[in-house]
């Protein structure tokens, strides 16, 4: 044998047909909360500010890859060198 049962309710009147607690209102104060450290996460998302802030470690990246390139070539050079003698 086999039923069907159709119910037709709202997602709130199932909840209080089943007694589990309403949400929402818990819901909203965390949807709210959430919403305003985003806005204030996007005051820090200043362009400026994130130049400032990457710039010096980009930069010191760079440097270093410099002075890598260096001691390579330096150290090429070197066993060239040592090669023709």
């Amino acid at each position: 044998m086999k039923v069907n049962v159709e119910i037709d309710c709202t997602p709130e009147e199932a909840r209080a047909f089943f007694g589990l607690p309403d949400l929402k209102p818990m819901q909203d104060r965390i949807l709210a909360e959430i919403e305003q450290r985003m806005k204030t996460s996007l005051n820090a998302m200043d362009p400026s500010e994130i130049f400032k802030t990457w710039l010096p470690a980009s930069m010191q990246g760079v440097e270093q890859m410099q002075q890598v390139q260096q001691m390579f070539w330096q150290n090429l050079a070197a066993l060239a060198g040592g090669q023709k003698k």
